[in-house]
């Protein structure tokens, strides 16, 4: 029991991901509370968190005055203990003092309860309505001493006394609203029990379908835990490191379910080593208890079903299990009834969870599982089947020791994923083949060509499927496989598609070097394709290495042959090549012309990865040139290409995901760049995390500090990738700088550009960008040091940020392509220039001015960022009305973005600067909202969070969150501060006392 000034039962478990679960059990308790007495039905599969769950809330509840009566049903089979959860509810409140007013009100409880328990639950009717109403009555006098949550745990075990005694107390007792002019009754009744125990017979089924039609009864199902929450709770269970693909696989075979994943994380050894766990011994036991309770019919079946995998379809399961009908339909009725196995729409069966199909599969003979794997690659290689069967049969081939048809089924899945764009799919299959194809005896082999082909192939898939290190890896085995023998055609193709993926990994000068070796391995003339396609790798290879010059040269000399071999595909891509190379480049109205005409030869020719590279290109060369509405068409045009062929994952799409996101942040659309991360963490391969970065730039923008961090140093933590450290650069450097760290930011800064400086020494054209947000830390402590009268320190801040200033310019005279840098990176060095300046003399209104015009092109919070600033050096040129209308427009859009810091750091300013009239101060306050308005009254008495909540009726923390709403919309900085500006406002009056 929990009362106030007690603690519920508490967990070693961390309470993750039931944040709106707990919201909404709160709620119901503040109704309760109020006198609207409720009652919650909770559903949920064993281990997926409801008494974690009600632990919690039991907590909450006693935290806020209420008293907390637990009961739990027992499993005791067919002898029941009737009344037992009540019993023990009822035991509990009578150890409790306060409330023996109520038992001394009802001497009958105690005898009525005991007779009960001595009949064996079967007191004559007489009895059974005394024993109701006597109950009813007391709980209704403890409700009246103190607000009372009862909570009744496991009701799927609950004995038909006790099934009988709630279906009373909910529908006729407690939940009744007491007579007109009587108190309030200050009741919640939470109820759980397993939805998966529930079989179609189970007692408790016509009960609960019964409650939940009472106005007063709701149900609530506590669905699997997200993917995302799992992986923090695994996180937060190991005390050591846990790798990415440990947790990974945790989540997959958890399902969401919190005791799964606990025990399966507990079941690892003391090294990482996800390969190596099964499902636990006691988990499997606990699993397979439920299985043991079928028939053996049903079991047989199910048995058949784990060889099969997770799900089988009724056809293939018939003719594995050769039963007679009857017999099947009946034990599949069986299986599904206790809700081990789940119907399909498409005439299927799957196991309710994975771990189910493990455990069953591992109770398994090993002769058993040899011999029903080989009846299941016999069934699925008879005519008649889909094509997506090749991949079960090379599954079930290879458990059952037939190496030979493994690797053919292996390879007809490969070409089927291949036919509908599943790249993933396709190179698991084609490792699998490559894995294979040494054990089988070469008279057994297909006739695909050898295993340099196969890993060319493999390598392409991985590169398609976003795994540019896998793709490499691929590629150097088949270079390692081709010998002084091999045909030089092949021999070259190794060597530009190995360059081609050194290029993804930003291995540039090892892709030049390979791209050489091709070339050289086959001449010019005759023209040939490999050579075209040879070339076209090396024109790209070589400008990554500055050799801007031979790059031209190749491309022009590529592009006459590819005209005359009639290889559209391979024109496209030099053509895009080649405007990255002239004056009229992508960001020009000729140069787009021309990409555009690549574009439609790669269509004709059905290359989709040339095409959505033009696509790309034609992109971002609309976003460097300001033109953000035809940068997004584009964005669209190649995502959908790129969609329908199955290559999401491949470079050129996650770039154009990447600047779809950067572009939705730059707009200002923020919410849909959030959300398309939080769709795209379930989506990107774990090297397209920079697709969605952007959203970290969000994060940060709007004060969560800490998660931005986390999710930058997150992509430093993989193999190196140029974009993603683009991506974590720009945040940490910016959170440095955010977090008043001039020093931390510099060297940031000064890390990062050293780090995304590539083979040719050109700095990147986010080195700008860098510097400038730099700039604005080391202006605020050169700022600082001279109103301290350090002079030093100032004019060592004043030398960093002349440095800074430099490298901005530098960069931004000469870009990535050589030529000046488009709007945006304009708009960043007039920001660079004007904190320059105000780390050399303070802020300077023409400097700043310019600052605002410059990111006038299409982008909001930087804007509102340089429109503060230009807010602050108004004031000091005592041009208070105009400093004031900036600051407005600034406060305007930082309030629409969310961005916290921003919106708190303009509030600052106009205080200090007394900026802000009367009527700004009027319009927060009228957004004030009746309860707040209450709140606000409570504040100016002095009371505390939690006597604000027991006056209102509502929570302790729902009232901080009140008081944190009060403070935003008056902009204050503290309770007393914003009692001050109530008082100023005549929001509030003061309370007067009464004469003696």
């Amino acid at each position: 029991m929990c009362q106030d000034g007690q603690v519920a039962q508490t967990f070693g478990t961390p309470f993750i991901g039931r944040e709106n679960d707990l919201a909404r059990l709160t709620g119901v308790l503040e109704r309760a509370s109020a006198g609207d007495p409720r009652a919650v039905l909770l559903a949920g599969d064993a281990g997926v968190g409801k008494t974690r769950t009600l632990t919690e809330v039991a907590a909450h509840a006693a935290a806020t005055g209420m008293t907390v009566l637990t009961g739990h049903c027992v499993d005791l089979g067919d002898v029941g203990l009737p009344y037992l959860p009540f019993t023990e509810i009822l035991g509990a409140a009578a150890d409790d003092d306060r409330l023996a007013p109520a038992f001394a009100a009802h001497p009958a409880v105690d005898r009525l309860i005991d007779t009960a328990s001595r009949t064996g639950g079967a007191p004559d009717p007489g009895n059974h309505l005394q024993l109701y109403e006597g109950i009813t009555g007391l709980l209704a006098d403890l409700a009246d001493l103190t607000p009372l949550l009862l909570i009744l745990e496991d009701l799927h075990w609950a004995d038909q006394s006790s099934r009988d005694l709630l279906r009373f107390l909910l529908s006729r007792g407690v939940l009744q609203r007491p007579s007109p002019g009587g108190p309030p009754r200050r009741l919640a009744v939470f109820a759980s029990y397993r939805a998966d125990d529930l079989h179609r017979r189970h007692p408790l089924r016509p009960l609960l379908a019964e409650l939940i039609r009472l106005p007063s009864v709701e149900r609530m199902e506590l669905r699997p835990m997200a993917d995302a929450d799992v992986a923090r709770l695994v996180h937060a269970l190991r005390t050591g490191p846990v790798s990415d693909s440990t947790v990974r696989r945790i989540i997959d075979r958890a399902e969401g379910n919190a005791f799964y994943a606990e025990e399966l994380l507990a079941a690892l050894p003391g090294h990482d080593t996800p390969d190596s766990f099964a499902v636990p011994g006691g988990l499997a036991d606990v699993l397979l208890i439920r299985i043991e309770q079928l028939s053996e019919t049903a079991q047989q079946v199910l048995r058949t079903a784990a060889v099969a995998g997770r799900r089988v379809g009724h056809d293939l399961l018939r003719d594995a299990v050769q039963l007679p009908t009857e017999d099947l339909e009946s034990a599949l009725r069986e299986a599904v009834g206790h809700q081990l196995l789940r119907p399909g729409d498409d005439a299927t069966y799957s196991f309710r969870h994975a771990l189910t199909r493990e455990a069953v599969y591992a109770d398994l003979l090993p002769g058993e599982r040899v011999r029903m794997h080989g009846l299941f690659a016999r069934l699925l290689a008879q005519g008649g089947r889909s094509a997506e069967s090749a991949a079960e049969r090379a599954h079930h081939s290879r458990e059952s020791h037939d190496l030979a048809d493994a690797l053919a089924a292996s390879l007809e899945a490969a070409d089927h994923a291949q036919r509908v764009g599943a790249p993933a799919a396709e190179l698991r299959h084609l490792e699998t083949a490559l894995e294979l194809w040494a054990a089988v005896d070469e008279s057994s082999r297909p006739a695909t060509g050898g295993t340099i082909t196969l890993a060319l192939r493999a390598s392409a898939a991985a590169a398609r499927a976003g795994e540019p290190h896998r793709a490499v890896q691929l590629t150097r085995s088949a270079l390692a496989r081709a010998g002084e023998d091999t045909d030089s055609e092949l021999a070259a193709r190794v060597r530009y598609t190995l360059a081609g993926n050194l290029m993804r990994v930003d291995s540039l000068a090892d892709a030049f070097t390979y791209s050489s070796e091709a070339l050289a391995l086959i001449p010019a003339e005759p023209p040939s394709y490999t050579w075209v396609w040879a070339a076209a790798t090396h024109v790209m290879a070589a400008r990554y290495v500055g050799r801007e010059e031979e790059a031209e040269q190749v491309a022009r000399q590529a592009l006459e042959i590819a005209e005359l071999l009639h290889l559209a595909d391979a024109q496209a891509d030099l053509l895009i090549s080649l405007v990255g190379m002239e004056a009229h480049n992508r960001r020009s109205a000729k140069g787009r012309d021309r990409l555009r005409r690549a574009r439609e030869l790669a269509r004709t020719a059905g290359n989709r990865p040339v095409e959505v590279r033009a696509l790309f290109n034609l992109a971002i060369g609309c976003y460097e040139s300001g033109d953000l509405d035809e940068a997004l068409t584009w964005i669209g045009d190649g995502l959908d290409r790129a969609r329908h062929a199955g290559l999401l994952s491949s470079p050129y799409a996650l770039e154009l995901r990447y600047l779809q996101s950067l572009l939705l942040y730059t707009l200002g659309r923020w919410d849909e760049c959030a959300q398309a991360a939080a769709v795209g963490a379930e989506l990107l391969p774990v090297a397209g995390g920079f697709a969605t970065g952007p959203a970290l730039y969000v994060a940060l923008a709007r004060g969560e500090h800490d998660a931005a961090v986390a999710g930058a140093r997150a992509l430093l933590d993989q193999p190196f990738d140029w974009m993603s450290t683009l991506v974590a650069s720009v945040v940490l450097t910016d959170a440095a700088a955010l977090h008043g760290d001039a020093e931390e930011s510099v060297r940031q800064a000064r890390a990062s550009v050293e780090a995304l400086t590539d083979a040719s020494d050109e700095r990147p054209d986010v080195v700008v960008r860098l510097a400038a947000l730099t700039l604005a830390a080391v202006a605020d402590a050169a700022e600082e040091s001279r109103l301290s009268g350090d002079t030093a320190a100032a004019e060592r801040w004043a030398g960093t940020a002349r440095e800074l200033v430099e490298l901005a310019r530098s960069t931004a005279a000469r870009g990535e392509d050589g030529t000046r840098q488009g709007p945006e990176g304009q708009a960043w060095l007039s920001r660079a220039e004007a904190e320059g300046v105000r780390a050399a003399t303070g802020p300077d209104v023409d400097a700043w001015d310019r600052a605002v015009t410059a990111f006038g092109y299409g982008d909001p919070y930087e804007l509102a960022r340089c429109r503060r600033r230009l807010a602050e050096a108004l004031l000091g040129a005592d041009r208070r009305e105009e400093a004031a209308e900036q600051a407005g427009a600034a406060r305007h859009t930082a309030v629409r973005l969310g961005a916290v810091p921003l919106r708190e750091a303009v509030d600052a300013l106009v205080r200090r600067g007394r900026l802000a009239s009367a009527s700004a101060v009027g319009d927060r306050i009228a957004a004030l909202t009746a309860r707040e308005s209450d709140v606000l009254r409570l504040l100016g008495r002095g009371r505390t969070n939690r006597q604000i909540g027991e006056e209102l009726f509502i929570s302790g923390k729902t009232a901080s969150v009140h008081v944190s709403n009060i403070l935003a919309k008056l902009g204050a900085t503290s309770r007393t501060e914003a009692v001050a500006i109530a008082y100023r406002e005549r929001l509030i009056e003061p309370e007067t006392t009464a004469s003696a």
